[in-house]
Protein backbone atom coordinates (compact mmCIF):
# COMPACT_ATOMS: atom_id res chain seq x y z
CA UNK A 1 0.00 0.00 0.00
CA UNK A 2 1.50 3.33 -1.09
CA UNK A 3 1.54 6.36 1.16
CA UNK A 4 0.00 9.52 -0.24
CA UNK A 5 2.82 12.04 0.12
CA UNK A 6 0.41 14.97 -0.22
CA UNK A 7 -1.44 13.76 2.85
CA UNK A 8 1.53 12.63 4.93
CA UNK A 9 1.94 15.84 6.91
CA UNK A 10 -1.57 15.60 8.37
CA UNK A 11 -1.13 12.09 9.76
CA UNK A 12 0.38 10.88 13.00
CA UNK A 13 2.05 7.50 13.56
CA UNK A 14 -1.05 6.12 15.26
CA UNK A 15 -3.11 6.96 12.16
CA UNK A 16 -1.17 4.60 9.91
CA UNK A 17 -2.30 1.04 9.20
CA UNK A 18 0.59 -1.46 9.67
CA UNK A 19 1.59 -1.63 5.99
CA UNK A 20 1.71 2.17 5.71
CA UNK A 21 3.76 2.50 8.87
CA UNK A 22 6.26 -0.13 7.69
CA UNK A 23 6.60 1.70 4.38
CA UNK A 24 7.15 5.01 6.14
CA UNK A 25 9.77 3.48 8.40
CA UNK A 26 11.45 1.77 5.45
CA UNK A 27 11.66 5.06 3.56
CA UNK A 28 13.21 6.78 6.57
CA UNK A 29 15.65 3.87 6.97
CA UNK A 30 16.63 3.97 3.29
CA UNK A 31 17.09 7.73 3.43
CA UNK A 32 19.23 7.33 6.54
CA UNK A 33 21.49 4.86 4.75
CA UNK A 34 21.83 7.34 1.88
CA UNK A 35 23.23 10.09 4.08
CA UNK A 36 24.96 8.22 6.91
CA UNK A 37 28.70 7.61 6.86
CA UNK A 38 28.69 3.80 6.98
CA UNK A 39 32.15 3.79 8.56
CA UNK A 40 30.52 5.30 11.66
CA UNK A 41 28.78 2.01 12.34
CA UNK A 42 32.19 0.34 12.78
CA UNK A 43 34.08 3.19 14.43
CA UNK A 44 31.60 4.55 17.00
CA UNK A 45 30.57 2.89 20.22
CA UNK A 46 26.90 2.01 20.68
CA UNK A 47 25.88 5.13 22.63
CA UNK A 48 27.60 7.51 20.22
CA UNK A 49 26.10 5.70 17.23
CA UNK A 50 22.59 5.91 18.73
CA UNK A 51 23.06 9.62 19.28
CA UNK A 52 24.25 10.09 15.70
CA UNK A 53 21.29 8.12 14.33
CA UNK A 54 18.85 10.23 16.37
CA UNK A 55 20.33 13.44 14.98
CA UNK A 56 20.10 12.13 11.41
CA UNK A 57 16.53 10.85 11.85
CA UNK A 58 15.56 14.26 13.25
CA UNK A 59 17.02 15.85 10.12
CA UNK A 60 15.17 13.42 7.85
CA UNK A 61 11.87 14.09 9.62
CA UNK A 62 12.34 17.79 9.03
CA UNK A 63 12.46 17.23 5.27
CA UNK A 64 9.24 18.16 3.50
CA UNK A 65 8.45 14.67 2.18
CA UNK A 66 8.81 13.18 5.69
CA UNK A 67 6.97 15.89 7.64
CA UNK A 68 4.97 13.80 10.11
CA UNK A 69 3.48 15.33 13.31
CA UNK A 70 4.78 13.21 16.19
CA UNK A 71 4.37 13.54 19.91
CA UNK A 72 7.33 12.73 22.19
CA UNK A 73 6.35 9.08 22.76
CA UNK A 74 5.83 8.43 19.04
CA UNK A 75 9.10 10.13 18.16
CA UNK A 76 11.01 7.98 20.69
CA UNK A 77 9.30 4.86 19.35
CA UNK A 78 10.33 5.69 15.82
CA UNK A 79 13.92 6.50 16.87
CA UNK A 80 14.18 3.19 18.72
CA UNK A 81 12.86 1.16 15.80
CA UNK A 82 15.18 2.86 13.31
CA UNK A 83 18.13 2.28 15.66
CA UNK A 84 17.16 -1.40 15.90
CA UNK A 85 17.10 -1.62 12.10
CA UNK A 86 20.57 -0.11 11.74
CA UNK A 87 22.33 -1.53 14.81
CA UNK A 88 20.28 -4.59 15.74
CA UNK A 89 17.90 -7.14 14.33
CA UNK A 90 14.96 -4.91 13.55
CA UNK A 91 11.51 -5.87 14.87
CA UNK A 92 12.76 -8.74 17.05
CA UNK A 93 15.33 -6.63 18.91
CA UNK A 94 12.82 -5.91 21.70
CA UNK A 95 12.13 -9.64 22.07
CA UNK A 96 15.85 -10.33 22.38
CA UNK A 97 16.02 -7.86 25.27
CA UNK A 98 13.19 -9.60 27.16
CA UNK A 99 14.79 -12.06 29.64
CA UNK A 100 11.54 -14.04 29.88
CA UNK A 101 11.70 -15.03 26.19
CA UNK A 102 13.49 -18.36 25.64
CA UNK A 103 12.56 -19.03 22.00
CA UNK A 104 11.69 -16.75 19.08
CA UNK A 105 9.98 -18.52 16.18
CA UNK A 106 9.47 -16.51 12.99
CA UNK A 107 6.96 -18.15 10.62
CA UNK A 108 7.47 -15.93 7.56
CA UNK A 109 7.35 -12.16 7.93
CA UNK A 110 3.75 -12.13 9.16
CA UNK A 111 3.88 -14.23 12.32
CA UNK A 112 6.37 -14.15 15.21
CA UNK A 113 5.86 -16.49 18.16
CA UNK A 114 7.79 -16.56 21.44
CA UNK A 115 8.11 -19.05 24.24
CA UNK A 116 7.71 -17.62 27.73
CA UNK A 117 7.75 -19.80 30.83
CA UNK A 118 7.54 -22.88 28.65
CA UNK A 119 4.44 -21.72 26.72
CA UNK A 120 4.21 -20.50 23.12
CA UNK A 121 2.32 -17.30 22.34
CA UNK A 122 1.80 -15.15 19.24
CA UNK A 123 3.24 -11.61 19.38
CA UNK A 124 2.20 -8.45 17.54
CA UNK A 125 5.70 -8.22 16.06
CA UNK A 126 6.01 -8.55 12.29
CA UNK A 127 8.32 -7.65 9.43
CA UNK A 128 7.44 -5.47 6.44
CA UNK A 129 7.82 -8.31 3.93
CA UNK A 130 10.00 -11.30 3.05
CA UNK A 131 12.77 -9.00 1.78
CA UNK A 132 12.86 -7.24 5.17
CA UNK A 133 13.12 -10.59 6.98
CA UNK A 134 15.84 -11.75 4.55
CA UNK A 135 17.92 -8.64 5.36
CA UNK A 136 17.81 -9.55 9.05
CA UNK A 137 18.72 -13.19 8.31
CA UNK A 138 21.68 -12.06 6.18
CA UNK A 139 22.83 -9.78 8.99
CA UNK A 140 22.79 -12.70 11.46
CA UNK A 141 24.58 -15.27 9.31
CA UNK A 142 27.17 -12.93 7.80
CA UNK A 143 28.27 -11.91 11.31
CA UNK A 144 29.56 -15.46 11.88
CA UNK A 145 31.00 -15.96 8.41
CA UNK A 146 28.17 -18.04 7.00
CA UNK A 147 25.85 -17.55 4.05
CA UNK A 148 22.32 -18.34 3.00
CA UNK A 149 20.99 -18.27 -0.55
CA UNK A 150 19.22 -20.52 -3.05
CA UNK A 151 22.27 -22.74 -3.38
CA UNK A 152 22.58 -23.06 0.41
CA UNK A 153 19.04 -22.47 1.76
CA UNK A 154 19.60 -23.76 5.30
CA UNK A 155 22.00 -22.39 7.88
CA UNK A 156 22.89 -22.68 11.56
CA UNK A 157 24.34 -19.56 13.15
CA UNK A 158 24.52 -17.77 16.48
CA UNK A 159 23.99 -14.33 17.94
CA UNK A 160 26.58 -12.38 19.91
CA UNK A 161 25.10 -13.61 23.20
CA UNK A 162 25.49 -17.25 22.09
CA UNK A 163 21.83 -17.76 21.18
CA UNK A 164 21.38 -20.44 18.53
CA UNK A 165 19.79 -19.51 15.19
CA UNK A 166 18.44 -21.77 12.45
CA UNK A 167 17.12 -20.31 9.22
CA UNK A 168 15.60 -21.93 6.15
CA UNK A 169 14.46 -20.03 3.05
CA UNK A 170 12.67 -20.76 -0.24
CA UNK A 171 12.64 -22.98 -2.19
CA UNK A 172 12.85 -25.31 0.82
CA UNK A 173 10.55 -23.14 2.94
CA UNK A 174 7.36 -23.04 0.88
CA UNK A 175 5.64 -19.99 2.38
CA UNK A 176 8.68 -17.78 2.98
CA UNK A 177 11.76 -17.52 5.22
CA UNK A 178 11.54 -19.34 8.58
CA UNK A 179 13.78 -18.50 11.55
CA UNK A 180 14.10 -20.27 14.89
CA UNK A 181 16.12 -18.63 17.66
CA UNK A 182 16.95 -20.56 20.83
CA UNK A 183 17.98 -17.92 23.32
CA UNK A 184 20.68 -18.28 25.94
CA UNK A 185 20.86 -15.96 28.89
CA UNK A 186 23.70 -13.45 28.96
CA UNK A 187 24.23 -14.72 32.50
CA UNK A 188 23.85 -18.50 32.12
CA UNK A 189 21.95 -20.55 34.66
CA UNK A 190 24.07 -22.09 37.39
CA UNK A 191 23.59 -25.12 39.63
CA UNK A 192 21.68 -23.21 42.30
CA UNK A 193 19.36 -21.76 39.66
CA UNK A 194 18.40 -25.25 38.50
CA UNK A 195 17.80 -26.29 42.09
CA UNK A 196 15.54 -23.26 42.64
CA UNK A 197 13.69 -24.10 39.40
CA UNK A 198 13.28 -27.66 40.74
CA UNK A 199 15.02 -29.22 37.76
CA UNK A 200 16.59 -31.49 40.37
CA UNK A 201 17.01 -31.35 44.17
CA UNK A 202 20.27 -30.56 46.04
CA UNK A 203 20.86 -34.26 46.80
CA UNK A 204 21.02 -35.10 43.11
CA UNK A 205 23.18 -32.02 42.49
CA UNK A 206 25.84 -33.58 44.73
CA UNK A 207 25.77 -36.77 42.66
CA UNK A 208 26.15 -34.76 39.43
CA UNK A 209 29.12 -32.85 40.86
CA UNK A 210 30.78 -36.14 41.78
CA UNK A 211 30.16 -37.63 38.33
CA UNK A 212 32.09 -34.80 36.66
CA UNK A 213 34.88 -34.62 39.23
CA UNK A 214 35.37 -38.39 39.13
CA UNK A 215 35.89 -38.10 35.34
CA UNK A 216 33.00 -40.27 34.22
CA UNK A 217 32.03 -40.07 30.56
CA UNK A 218 28.58 -38.50 30.38
CA UNK A 219 25.90 -38.61 27.70
CA UNK A 220 23.09 -36.08 28.23
CA UNK A 221 19.93 -37.12 26.42
CA UNK A 222 16.65 -35.31 25.83
CA UNK A 223 14.23 -33.84 23.33
CA UNK A 224 14.26 -30.38 21.78
CA UNK A 225 14.12 -27.65 24.42
CA UNK A 226 14.57 -30.09 27.30
CA UNK A 227 17.57 -28.22 28.74
CA UNK A 228 20.43 -30.42 27.51
CA UNK A 229 22.75 -27.52 26.67
CA UNK A 230 21.96 -25.74 29.94
CA UNK A 231 22.73 -28.91 31.89
CA UNK A 232 25.97 -29.40 29.96
CA UNK A 233 26.99 -25.83 30.81
CA UNK A 234 26.25 -26.42 34.49
CA UNK A 235 28.14 -29.74 34.63
CA UNK A 236 31.17 -28.14 32.97
CA UNK A 237 31.52 -25.81 35.97
CA UNK A 238 32.84 -28.73 38.03
CA UNK A 239 35.76 -29.51 35.73
CA UNK A 240 38.94 -28.53 37.63
CA UNK A 241 40.65 -25.34 36.49
CA UNK A 242 43.96 -27.13 35.85
CA UNK A 243 42.50 -29.33 33.10
CA UNK A 244 42.63 -28.51 29.38
CA UNK A 245 39.15 -28.49 27.83
CA UNK A 246 38.51 -28.77 24.09
CA UNK A 247 34.97 -27.83 23.00
CA UNK A 248 33.61 -28.80 19.57
CA UNK A 249 30.30 -27.48 18.23
CA UNK A 250 28.36 -26.99 15.01
CA UNK A 251 27.50 -23.45 16.09
CA UNK A 252 29.33 -22.16 19.16
CA UNK A 253 26.79 -21.76 21.96
CA UNK A 254 28.23 -23.35 25.10
CA UNK A 255 29.31 -20.94 27.82
CA UNK A 256 32.25 -22.70 29.46
CA UNK A 257 33.86 -20.49 32.12
CA UNK A 258 37.25 -22.14 32.65
CA UNK A 259 40.26 -20.23 31.33
CA UNK A 260 42.17 -23.20 29.86
CA UNK A 261 39.66 -23.63 27.06
CA UNK A 262 39.95 -24.32 23.33
CA UNK A 263 36.77 -23.73 21.28
CA UNK A 264 36.29 -25.03 17.75
CA UNK A 265 33.38 -24.64 15.36
CA UNK A 266 32.48 -26.44 12.16
CA UNK A 267 32.57 -24.70 8.78
CA UNK A 268 30.05 -25.24 5.96
CA UNK A 269 31.20 -25.69 2.35
CA UNK A 270 31.80 -22.58 0.27
CA UNK A 271 29.82 -21.64 -2.83
CA UNK A 272 31.87 -24.15 -4.84
CA UNK A 273 31.03 -26.94 -2.41
CA UNK A 274 34.55 -27.04 -0.98
CA UNK A 275 36.20 -26.22 2.31
CA UNK A 276 33.72 -27.95 4.62
CA UNK A 277 35.02 -28.86 8.08
CA UNK A 278 32.77 -31.30 9.95
CA UNK A 279 32.49 -32.14 13.62
CA UNK A 280 34.21 -35.43 12.86
CA UNK A 281 37.22 -33.56 11.43
CA UNK A 282 37.39 -31.42 14.57
CA UNK A 283 37.07 -34.39 16.94
CA UNK A 284 39.91 -36.12 15.11
CA UNK A 285 42.03 -32.97 15.30
CA UNK A 286 41.25 -32.47 18.99
CA UNK A 287 43.03 -35.74 19.82
CA UNK A 288 46.29 -34.07 18.71
CA UNK A 289 45.71 -31.07 20.98
CA UNK A 290 46.50 -32.75 24.30
CA UNK A 291 42.97 -32.45 25.77
CA UNK A 292 42.12 -33.54 29.30
CA UNK A 293 38.41 -33.31 28.51
CA UNK A 294 36.57 -33.22 25.21
CA UNK A 295 33.12 -31.63 25.10
CA UNK A 296 31.06 -32.12 21.95
CA UNK A 297 28.02 -29.83 21.92
CA UNK A 298 25.84 -32.46 20.29
CA UNK A 299 26.58 -35.70 18.45
CA UNK A 300 24.36 -36.22 15.46
CA UNK A 301 26.42 -38.15 12.92
CA UNK A 302 29.67 -39.91 12.10
CA UNK A 303 31.62 -37.93 14.72
CA UNK A 304 30.04 -40.23 17.34
CA UNK A 305 32.61 -42.92 16.44
CA UNK A 306 35.56 -40.60 17.02
CA UNK A 307 33.98 -39.27 20.21
CA UNK A 308 33.69 -42.80 21.57
CA UNK A 309 37.27 -43.49 20.49
CA UNK A 310 38.42 -40.51 22.52
CA UNK A 311 36.47 -41.73 25.56
CA UNK A 312 38.01 -45.18 25.16
CA UNK A 313 41.59 -43.96 24.78
CA UNK A 314 42.25 -42.02 27.96
CA UNK A 315 40.13 -38.88 27.55
CA UNK A 316 37.96 -39.60 30.54
CA UNK A 317 35.41 -37.13 31.81
CA UNK A 318 34.21 -36.20 28.34
CA UNK A 319 30.70 -34.83 27.91
CA UNK A 320 28.24 -34.64 25.05
CA UNK A 321 24.52 -34.39 24.31
CA UNK A 322 22.17 -36.31 22.03
CA UNK A 323 18.53 -36.03 20.95
CA UNK A 324 16.51 -38.95 22.32
CA UNK A 325 13.33 -39.57 24.29
CA UNK A 326 14.79 -42.10 26.73
CA UNK A 327 18.18 -43.30 27.89
CA UNK A 328 17.72 -46.57 26.00
CA UNK A 329 16.83 -44.65 22.82
CA UNK A 330 19.96 -42.54 23.29
CA UNK A 331 22.17 -45.65 23.28
CA UNK A 332 20.39 -46.99 20.18
CA UNK A 333 20.90 -43.66 18.38
CA UNK A 334 24.56 -43.62 19.36
CA UNK A 335 25.00 -47.12 17.97
CA UNK A 336 23.30 -46.06 14.73
CA UNK A 337 25.57 -43.01 14.42
CA UNK A 338 28.69 -45.15 14.85
CA UNK A 339 27.39 -47.44 12.10
CA UNK A 340 27.02 -44.33 9.88
CA UNK A 341 30.81 -43.96 9.93
CA UNK A 342 30.84 -46.71 7.25
CA UNK A 343 32.79 -49.23 9.26
CA UNK A 344 31.68 -52.77 8.55
CA UNK A 345 31.48 -53.74 12.20
CA UNK A 346 29.10 -56.28 13.71
CA UNK A 347 26.35 -54.87 15.93
CA UNK A 348 27.64 -56.71 18.98
CA UNK A 349 31.02 -55.01 18.64
CA UNK A 350 29.36 -51.60 18.24
CA UNK A 351 27.35 -52.11 21.41
CA UNK A 352 30.41 -53.21 23.36
CA UNK A 353 32.20 -50.15 22.08
CA UNK A 354 29.38 -47.90 23.29
CA UNK A 355 29.04 -49.64 26.66
CA UNK A 356 32.77 -49.39 27.39
CA UNK A 357 32.93 -45.69 26.49
CA UNK A 358 29.84 -44.23 28.22
CA UNK A 359 29.56 -44.39 32.01
CA UNK A 360 26.26 -42.61 32.68
CA UNK A 361 23.28 -41.35 30.67
CA UNK A 362 21.40 -38.35 32.07
CA UNK A 363 17.88 -37.95 30.70
CA UNK A 364 16.35 -34.45 30.62
CA UNK A 365 12.79 -33.63 29.65
CA UNK A 366 10.48 -30.67 29.15
CA UNK A 367 7.18 -31.48 30.83
CA UNK A 368 3.72 -30.44 29.68
CA UNK A 369 3.67 -27.39 31.99
CA UNK A 370 6.85 -26.07 30.35
CA UNK A 371 9.19 -26.94 33.22
CA UNK A 372 12.42 -28.85 32.67
CA UNK A 373 13.30 -31.82 34.82
CA UNK A 374 16.17 -34.25 35.07
CA UNK A 375 13.92 -37.30 34.81
CA UNK A 376 16.41 -40.17 35.08
CA UNK A 377 20.03 -41.11 35.59
CA UNK A 378 21.18 -44.51 34.34
CA UNK A 379 24.56 -46.15 34.78
CA UNK A 380 25.99 -48.35 32.03
CA UNK A 381 27.01 -51.61 33.70
CA UNK A 382 28.35 -53.58 30.72
CA UNK A 383 26.98 -56.21 28.36
CA UNK A 384 24.75 -59.20 28.83
CA UNK A 385 24.87 -61.27 25.69
CA UNK A 386 24.24 -58.79 22.86
CA UNK A 387 22.47 -56.22 25.03
CA UNK A 388 23.90 -53.14 26.78
CA UNK A 389 22.90 -53.42 30.43
CA UNK A 390 22.01 -50.39 32.53
CA UNK A 391 20.75 -49.69 36.01
CA UNK A 392 18.56 -46.74 36.90
CA UNK A 393 19.90 -44.84 39.89
CA UNK A 394 16.95 -42.47 40.26
CA UNK A 395 13.97 -41.18 38.29
CA UNK A 396 11.33 -38.48 38.46
CA UNK A 397 7.77 -39.70 38.74
CA UNK A 398 4.87 -37.40 37.93
CA UNK A 399 2.03 -37.51 40.48
CA UNK A 400 -0.43 -34.93 39.18
CA UNK A 401 -0.90 -31.19 38.80
CA UNK A 402 -1.60 -28.44 41.30
CA UNK A 403 -4.27 -25.74 41.08
CA UNK A 404 -1.90 -23.52 39.01
CA UNK A 405 -1.39 -26.20 36.38
CA UNK A 406 2.13 -27.04 37.56
CA UNK A 407 3.22 -30.66 37.58
CA UNK A 408 3.73 -32.29 40.97
CA UNK A 409 5.99 -35.27 41.38
CA UNK A 410 8.85 -36.85 43.26
CA UNK A 411 12.41 -37.98 42.73
CA UNK A 412 12.86 -41.60 43.77
CA UNK A 413 16.11 -43.47 44.24
CA UNK A 414 15.98 -47.12 43.24
CA UNK A 415 17.97 -48.59 46.11
CA UNK A 416 20.93 -49.42 43.84
CA UNK A 417 24.46 -48.58 44.86
CA UNK A 418 26.10 -47.29 41.65
CA UNK A 419 29.36 -48.81 40.53
CA UNK A 420 30.72 -45.31 40.06
CA UNK A 421 30.75 -44.84 43.84
CA UNK A 422 34.07 -46.72 43.78
CA UNK A 423 35.49 -44.00 41.51
CA UNK A 424 34.04 -41.40 43.87
CA UNK A 425 35.94 -42.98 46.76
CA UNK A 426 39.21 -43.11 44.79
CA UNK A 427 38.83 -39.42 43.90
CA UNK A 428 37.98 -38.50 47.50
CA UNK A 429 34.44 -37.46 46.66
CA UNK A 430 32.00 -37.94 49.51
CA UNK A 431 28.33 -38.66 48.92
CA UNK A 432 25.95 -39.90 51.60
CA UNK A 433 25.33 -43.63 51.18
CA UNK A 434 21.83 -43.14 52.58
CA UNK A 435 21.02 -41.23 49.41
CA UNK A 436 20.63 -44.47 47.44
CA UNK A 437 18.17 -45.94 49.93
CA UNK A 438 14.91 -46.87 48.15
CA UNK A 439 13.08 -45.04 50.92
CA UNK A 440 14.60 -41.76 49.70
CA UNK A 441 11.77 -39.78 48.15
CA UNK A 442 12.14 -36.07 47.36
CA UNK A 443 8.85 -34.37 46.50
CA UNK A 444 8.80 -31.27 44.27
Amino acid sequence: MKINLDDISTKSIKDYVPDEYFELKTRIHDRLLDIVDLSLIESLDADALKSQISVLVQRILSEESFAVPLNLVEREQLFTEIQDEVMGLGPIEALLKDPAVTDILINTYKHVYVEKLGKLELTNVRFKDDAHLMRIIDKIVSAVGRRIDESSPMVDARLLDGSRVNAIIPPLAVDGPIVSIRRFAVTPLELNDLIILKTFPPEIAEVLKGIVRAKLNVLISGGTGSGKTTLLNVLSRFIPEDERIVVIEDAAELQIKQEHLVRMETRPPNIEGKGEVTQRDLVKNSLRMRPDRIIVGEVRGKEAFDMLQAMNTGHEGSLTTIHANTSRDALMRLETMVAMANFDLPSEFLRRYVSSAIDVVIQASRLTDGTRKLVALEEITGMEGNIITTQEIFSFQQKGMDEKGKIKGEFRFKGIRPKFIDKFNIAGIEVSQDLFNPATIIAV
